[in-house]
């Protein structure tokens, strides 16, 4: 199960997102519980928005103009530093997410109606000298709209109060979790609507634990950004994190430039669903 998956920047406004400009997954059902309503409403920050007066025609409107832009915004390997390579699977299966059930255990899904295409990568920074193997994954989501997206990040929260232990895999899981949200103006966030930091510890068969387990997610607009990191013997927390600051800066500068780059071409009748 992918769900692997810093807040540092500053704001740029193009074509009405405000994304990073110098220098943080798929969910289950879109549907808001009450747990979920719940986990907005204790995240509720000021009125001010990163994402105010888009042009609809820059943002993806179908599956195919959301899945090439996602190609454009996920990192590769590099991103991540060297020595990272590609885990296999490599990517996520499109028509698919992750979902965590009611016994806290994490399963792939059919995609929900409100999303219109997701991807999860997957990297390794391998076993070297004292050092384990440290484990990354770069995730973008494309919304159908700006709501739903938000209702992504609030069931992160849900997730947590729900199930403070969760299983990844039958031999992986993630323990400890607590999550950190700021939204935008909150705590130097000024480069997204919402962004969360979840901390944690993880354990797995082959690398023993429990050793420090980061999940970041950033929302702008209709689209979640995330990135991930599940260490092991030799990594500490500041490690990790220092993983996984530029590959989620670099998302949100792309992210920015495919904006860009839809708002000065043509539009498409695509007849995609």
């Amino acid at each position: 199960m992918n769900r692997e998956a810093v807040r540092l920047g500053c704001a740029v406004a193009v074509s009405g997102l405000v994304l990073a400009g110098c220098t943080s997954g798929g969910r289950g059902p879109s549907e808001p519980t009450p747990a979920k309503k719940a986990a907005a409403t204790a995240t509720a920050g000021p009125s001010a928005t990163a994402a105010v007066d888009t042009d609809p025609a820059a943002l993806p409107r179908t599956t195919a103009q959301a899945t090439a832009l996602i190609r454009r915004v996920i990192p590769d390997a590099a991103a991540f530093g060297p020595g990272t390579v590609r885990r296999t699977p490599y990517e996520s299966d499109p028509r698919r997410w992750p979902v965590l059930g009611d016994d806290c255990v994490w399963r792939q899904q059919a995609l929900p109606k409100d999303v219109l295409a997701t991807m999860t990568r997957s990297y390794e920074i391998p076993a070297s000298d004292a050092r384990g193997p440290l484990r990354l994954s770069a995730v973008v989501t494309v919304h159908r709209d700006p709501a739903q997206a938000d209702w992504e990040n609030a069931e992160v929260l849900e997730e947590m109060m729900r199930c403070p232990t969760q299983r990844l895999r039958s031999d992986e899981v993630i323990t400890s979790l607590n999550d950190v949200p700021n939204s935008f103006g909150d705590s130097g966030n000024a480069y997204a609507d919402d962004t969360l930091t979840e901390l944690g510890s993880y354990t797995g068969a082959d690398v023993g634990g429990p050793h420090p387990y980061i999940w970041e997610q950033a929302r702008i607009g209709q689209f979640t950004l995330a990135v991930s990191a599940k260490g092991s013997t030799g990594w500490s927390r500041a490690d990790l994190f220092d993983r996984l600051r530029d590959p989620q800066v670099g998302m949100r500068a792309r992210l920015r430039a495919a904006i860009e780059r839809n708002a000065s071409e043509p539009s498409s009748t695509n007849g995609d669903r």
